[in-house]
């Protein structure tokens, strides 16, 4: 099977302090294609010291999510003989305390927007699509958040 690598890197900046909690939570997620983004705890949970210019666990799980969905849907709709010109998601993730009291996203959920080059599926198609591409995301299959698809027109 595939392996996936990411990079992961903070440093603590010369004259931050670091038992107290008191340092910054900006770092860089670096891929294997090259591509290195900032990164930082979410402002949501760690207002001070986050730098809300990078891209937090939280939106990149629910962006995982929504890539995911995305990729297989294209994926069925093309074998079924439709055109896709544009996908647009803007998904939303939930956060919620667990049976143990512990945080966790406890729910994504997916706002599909589907431009297609003529006719598209009817709506049955359509979710049972949208279903289909939720049972073969390879992340979906991962996780144990609750992941819905809320169709918009």
């Amino acid at each position: 099977m595939s392996a996936y690598t990411a990079t992961i890197l903070w440093e603590r900046g010369p004259a931050e302090p670091f038992t107290d909690n008191r340092y910054g939570r900006g770092h860089s997620w670096s891929f294997d294609g090259g591509v290195t983004f900032r990164a930082s705890s979410s402002p949501h949970v760690v207002p001070r010291y986050s730098d809300p210019s990078g891209v937090d666990p939280e939106e990149a799980f629910v962006a995982s999510l929504s890539s995911c969905h995305m990729l297989t849907f294209l994926y069925l709709v093309a074998k079924r003989g439709f055109v896709v010109n544009r996908y647009e998601d803007c998904a939303e993730g939930m956060m919620a305390k667990n049976e143990h009291g512990r945080m966790w996203v406890s729910r994504v959920v997916l706002h599909p927007r589907i431009v297609w080059e003529g006719n598209g599926p009817d709506a049955a198609d359509l979710e049972e699509l949208h279903h289909l591409a939720h049972e073969e995301c390879f992340i979906a299959n991962s996780v144990r958040t609750e992941v819905t698809c809320e169709l918009v027109d």
